[in-house]
């Protein structure tokens, strides 16, 4: 093992790196609290200030997956839909299987410049988690508590707001509604019988009311759907925690453009097109299993350096005076501020961990887990 691969295993190296994400991340959004007083007098100066800001912030996960741990993605997809990559505004579909999908989806959008004013159509639960839904707060995502009922006019108004965004955005939709476990496809799998839809082997069945509304309210503004099917070569079922140490994963991704008008404006004709989709998804799946591969072609997007040179900035901005504090508790010698140093250090510590948590799959919702009678 190389000393480089030997500081990647050291928990104290993972607890420096989360200190500078953690800290930057207060930093800001501190700042993006400061800049609602940009919306009133100039909403679209205010929207591309807080694109950056949530770039400077996501970019550093981004930098652990492409630069900490080497893990490299391929695109199959063909030279048409790669031109037109940051180019539109499009409707992100994403199989929603491993821990990482979310960071896999973030490094193709820094690649191709879109990473700041990426959304997502999130649980109303992550609004409250800090730094990740209080940046995504500022960045007018759209939270559903998953019932519709209640969510339906919250969704279309949030939706609605982002007809007139300046950047270019990718919307993610992860139309399953959660992540994928055994339990939850044996009864998404009940679900689909009792419909008379076609039983999914690798997905659950698709929740029709987000894309079908997403669709409806941002006709006019989104060019296209781009529909991500998502593996890992080797089998392998990567975590946050695993690029933390530094492991290497190889992710392809099949990426296929539909444009918009192609899709059905009826919503129980966009709902079957939807169901067809992932039934096609379930078949790039099984032809991934057997072969190794994606159909299309193979695209390498180079990394970029910025997301390394942010890290490195915000690292020097931050370890530099918490070296030189740490060095002045233990020189005093004052047995009461070390301790309360140590416990500081616990702190961010357990902070760390519980923010890894939120990506993982055992720790993930109950959604899905409990079979529902109601149809959408």
């Amino acid at each position: 093992m190389g000393f480089i691969a030997f500081l990647k295993t050291q928990f104290i190296v993972h607890l420096l790196i989360g200190f500078v994400f953690v800290v930057s991340g207060l930093i800001i959004n501190f700042i993006q609290l400061c800049t609602l007083l940009l919306w009133p007098i100039n909403k679209q100066l205010y929207r591309r200030v807080n694109c950056r800001l949530a770039y400077s912030l996501w970019s550093q996960l981004v930098m652990l997956l492409e630069w900490w741990s080497g893990t490299e993605c391929t695109l199959f997809s063909d030279e048409a839909t790669v031109k037109t990559f940051g180019k539109e505004h499009v409707i992100i579909i994403l199989n929603h299987n491993f821990e990482i999908d979310f960071l896999c989806g973030w490094t193709m959008t820094e690649r191709f410049g879109v990473l700041g004013s990426s959304k997502v159509l999130a649980k109303r639960e992550l609004l409250y988690v800090p730094l990740i839904g209080w940046t995504w707060y500022f960045l007018e995502i759209v939270f559903c508590k998953r019932k519709w009922e209640e969510d339906r006019d919250t969704v279309i108004e949030g939706l609605k707001r982002l007809s007139d965004y300046p950047e270019y955005m990718w919307f993610l939709l992860y139309c399953e509604g959660t992540r994928f476990t055994e339990t939850k496809h044996r009864i998404s799998m009940e679900v689909a019988e009792s419909k008379g839809l076609p039983k999914l082997k690798y997905h659950l069945l698709p929740r029709t009311k987000g894309f079908t509304t997403a669709v409806q309210c941002l006709r006019g503004t989104v060019s296209a759907v781009y529909d991500v099917t998502l593996n890992f070569r080797g089998n392998k079922n990567p975590s946050l925690l695993g690029i933390l140490y530094g492991k290497k994963y190889e992710a392809d991704m099949c990426v296929r453009r539909f444009p918009l008008e192609d899709i059905p404006q009826d919503e129980k004709e966009a709902a079957n097109w939807l169901h067809k989709l992932y039934q096609e998804k379930d078949a790039l799946q099984e032809m991934y299993n057997q072969e190794g591969v994606f159909p299309g072609k193979q695209f390498k997007p180079p990394r970029r350096p910025w997301t390394l040179l942010n890290f490195l900035f915000w690292a020097t901005v931050l370890l530099s005076p918490l070296f030189t504090f740490g060095f002045g508790v233990f020189a005093s010698g004052s047995p009461l501020l070390i301790l309360a140093f140590l416990g500081f250090v616990g702190a961010a510590s357990f902070g760390v961990r519980r923010l890894i948590g939120v990506t993982e799959i055992e720790k993930g919702s109950s959604y899905g887990n409990q079979e529902f009678k109601k149809k959408e």
